[in-house]
């Protein structure tokens, strides 16, 4: 063989080596460099019938939340304060104007957080990862990205936020939720912005360093900052990216670095970035629910058992007392502070299981107005409360579903009990929403806000959210 022919061999066998060298150095790779390379690499061609699908359903899940808070005071007030500044090109959802990418996203994420209603996913951990979707219209409208681009977007959110919800503990160390959104906004808004991999690493380092957030804001009373938290992670993550994309670097590795993420916030941590989903891999978006009940996760079963309880006792006067059995993490959310057992805020009480148990069980049901001041205030509800008590059950640790399961038992006067245990429900990734399912739930949030026939329009420009090439035509059709 001659020395050319050798030569040639030899460069074929080295290019065809490339793809290997390349995944050996990009698992060696520091985190945020890891995780905008797969942010980079995603594209809509990535994501199945099912899996888009998926997307616009969350998205009109998490849009008729939104669009139900409008009038709420907090939901006001953060609206105003966007709109104050003046100028930009995202809409700012339920009005025909506009802000920057950034305050869009927080107006319109506290909207659809408020009354806590949006959808969840529940790891180690339970978080909303549709609070990002915010983000993603603000940007997507602002970039004049295009409806594939959006979706891909919206699924990348989603899979970095449920991912890291999966590998890191933040919770063990005081840490919040919130805290996800930042790389999952970040990158999903760095590539609606269409940044390549370098500056998607630096977005992700620029949005963690100076934003974690305190998991004060889920102990004890719980104030408006509850439903705003994830909201002003958005906003942080969307100017990291603009800032990355000017050419801004952050603290780098992030995650690995001697006084980094790992270090301080979650303690060390693997996370295999090539299980992430992609074609032939599942999603993580398929793995979240939607609510049925405005309440934390930790209580939508506990809401089905206690009605289930309360129909069968009858007269609720022969209850002599009633334990919840919870999971470790609703225990600590929402069991364990003594607040929980005499709420004064709408943010307490959505996150007390004592209140929405005996709320559950004297109604029959939970909505938006069992948080009402007279409701919290009810003499028969703090008396009910003091006859709870709220434990975990250590065979709730590994659930057999993801809805977190709930057991409700009731003692009567006469010794006996009346008990349910709820493990699953509709909604949740076991039995997710069908199309019509979906449509019920926003319908009930739109209320009588809108005649039926533009609710109708709307749900159909919504379906067709993969197909349109007017973002912002879509976004006015949302204004009140």
């Amino acid at each position: 063989m001659s020395l050319a022919r050798r030569k040639v061999l030899a460069l074929a066998a080295g290019a065809l080596a490339l793809p290997a060298i390349h995944r050996a150095a990009r698992a060696e790779a520091p985190l945020a460099e890891r995780l905008a390379d797969y942010a980079f690499r995603l594209r809509v061609d990535d994501l199945d019938a099912a899996t888009i699908e998926r997307a616009k359903a969350h998205v009109i899940d998490t849009l008729g939340c939104g669009i139900a808070a409008f009038d709420e005071p907090p939901v006001r007030i953060c609206r105003e304060v966007a709109l104050a500044a003046g100028g930009g090109d995202a809409t700012v959802i339920g009005t025909a104007r506009r802000a920057s990418a950034e305050l869009a996203a927080f107006a319109n994420g506290a909207a659809v957080r408020y009354y806590d209603l949006n959808d969840s996913y529940v790891g180690g951990l339970s978080g909303h990862p549709s609070d990002d979707i915010a983000a993603c219209l603000a940007v997507a409208e602002t970039e004049r990205a295009s409806a594939a681009e959006l979706v891909t977007a919206i699924v990348l959110a989603y899979e970095i936020n449920c991912r890291l919800i999966d590998a890191l503990d933040v919770t063990a160390r005081g840490w919040d939720s919130p805290v996800f959104s930042l790389p999952a906004v970040a990158l999903a808004a760095g590539k609606l912005m269409r940044l390549d991999p370098a500056r998607l690493a630096q977005a992700v380092s620029l949005a963690l360093n100076d934003h974690i957030p305190m998991g004060q804001t889920r102990a004890q009373a719980l104030s408006d900052w509850k439903g705003l938290a994830d909201a002003e992670a958005a906003r942080n993550a969307v100017f990291a990216a603009r800032l990355a994309g000017a050419g801004i670097t952050g603290p780098a590795p992030i995650f690995e670095g001697r006084k980094g993420f790992f270090a301080l916030v979650s303690g060390p941590a693997t996370v295999d970035v090539g299980a992430f989903g992609g074609k032939d891999r599942p999603f993580r978006i398929h793995q979240c629910g939607m609510k049925a009940f405005p309440a934390v996760v930790y209580s939508q079963t506990a809401i089905v058992a206690a009605i289930e309880v309360a129909s069968e006792v009858g007269d609720l006067e022969r209850v002599g007392r009633i334990e919840v059995a919870t999971t470790r993490r609703g225990f600590q959310q929402a069991g364990s502070d003594p607040e929980k057992w005499a709420p004064d805020t709408k943010e307490t009480a959505d996150h007390s299981l004592p209140y929405l148990v005996a709320r559950a069980m004297l109604d029959r049901d939970i909505g938006n107005d069992s948080y009402a001041p007279a409701k919290l205030r009810d003499p028969r509800i703090l008396a009910f409360m003091r006859r709870i008590d709220v434990k975990e059950d250590p065979a709730f640790a590994r659930p057999a579903s993801n809805a977190p399961p709930t057991r409700v038992t009731a003692t009567l006067d006469d010794g006996r009990k009346i008990t349910r245990q709820v493990d699953d429900m509709p909604g949740f990734p076991g039995k997710p929403m069908t199309r019509a399912e979906v449509e019920r739930k926003f319908r009930a949030n739109i209320g009588k806000r809108w005649p039926a026939q533009r609710t109708a329009e709307v749900l159909q420009a919504l379906w067709d959210l993969d197909r349109t090439d007017d973002l912002r035509g879509l976004m006015a059709k949302l204004a009140s």
